[in-house]
């Protein structure tokens, strides 16, 4: 009796042990499968390597990105170049060193990045072109608002308001590309319309003393056009910063894009005619949401189905574009405040 009770004894100390080693075994299965998990679903890390962040407009879209990335459970590297194409290259070299899985990039020179993008491209980093087109190089999606349609509606409203037939514009840099769009809008639109360009005057490295410049050698010289088109609202802005401080009273009609806070008060003030009003969060937002598609390994293809392209100079490039939208004194607070751009102290204050 004894000796039965004692193999009842061995046989239950023995599948106790058994039991504990399956255990121990099945938690440490768990676990490693816990940690294959992990490794699959890591915190994605985007690159955003911007010229400048001087700009009212671009602090925007930065600010708009971040959130988004965040909300996405992305980690954002934020490195601004200071207006230095050389200073963007190397950041855009540190960033394929910290082994970003995706950049996006607003370009200080649009055909200066093409070395870096192929260094960058050769790691499998896939590359996302924010607002400016780079060109000659090999990126993966161009995202903008369409800066040709900004050029058509610049002119159709000044033609609707009939402010005469000699215009001039003063855009950005010849380097960046949208300016080659924008001038390309107003082409179209003043085709056969007896309206004449009477110069191109292109600010060097997006500087506003030089705008500044241009448009009081056009007050002083006599020469003064009817309409002025401006690469954005801070040139427009330093031309009628001009014309205040040399032609006090005078009114040329003057438009820019982007809707900064500035532009918005000269409109209601009416100083500016119009301003273009760019849809930047939702750009923004937009830009983040592919970018962490890209970093986990989606295809362009599939998170752009109905692919539009350009050609950059090395290839056509799939490209997502948004619709502007005038802004004028009559729809400023549908368009701009009651959006939650600018709030309505800002713009009228």
């Amino acid at each position: 009796m004894q000796r039965s009770n004692s193999i009842k004894s061995v046989v239950i100390i023995v599948l106790a042990l058994l039991f504990v080693s399956c255990k121990v075994k099945s938690s440490k299965s768990e676990s490693s499968n816990k940690n294959k998990f992990n490794l699959v679903e890591k915190k994605a890390t985007i690159g955003f390597s911007i010229d400048t962040l001087a700009l009212e407009r671009w602090q925007r879209d930065l600010d708009v990105f971040m959130n988004k990335a965040k909300e996405l459970d992305a980690e954002v590297i934020v490195q601004n170049a200071g207006n230095s194409v050389d200073e963007q290259i190397k950041q855009l070299l540190y960033l394929m060193e910290r082994k970003v899985d995706a950049v996006v990039i607003v370009a200080k020179k649009r055909d200066s990045l093409t070395e870096p993008i192929k260094a960058l491209r050769s790691k499998g980093i896939s590359v996302i072109s924010y607002d400016r087109l780079i060109t000659d190089a090999d990126i993966s999606l161009y995202i903008s608002v369409d800066t040709e349609r900004v050029g058509e509606l610049m002119a159709r409203r000044f033609i609707s308001t009939g402010v005469g037939k000699k215009w001039y514009l003063i855009l950005g840099p010849e380097e960046d590309f949208n300016m080659s769009l924008l001038q390309k809008g107003v082409s179209k639109v003043i085709a056969g319309k007896g309206i004449s360009i009477e110069g191109i005057f292109y600010t060097s490295g997006w500087n506003y003393d030089v705008s500044y410049n241009e448009a009081v050698n056009l007050i002083t010289s006599g020469n003064i056009p009817d309409a002025i088109v401006c690469g954005n609202d801070a040139v427009a802005g330093s031309v009628i910063k001009a014309f205040d401080d040399y032609y006090p009273g005078y009114h040329v009609s003057i438009c820019g894009q982007d809707a900064d806070i500035a532009a918005c008060q000269y409109v209601v003030r009416g100083k500016q005619d119009f301003t273009v009003y760019k849809p930047i969060s939702e750009l923004s937002e937009m830009a983040a949401e592919y970018a962490v598609q890209l970093a986990k390994g989606k295809k362009v293809s599939e998170i752009v189905p109905e692919q539009r392209k350009i050609n950059n100079g090395y290839a056509e490039i799939p490209v997502v574009w948004l619709d502007p939208k005038i802004v004028e004194k009559n729809n400023i607070d549908e368009v701009i405040i009651k959006s939650g751009f600018h709030t309505y102290g800002e713009v009228y204050r």
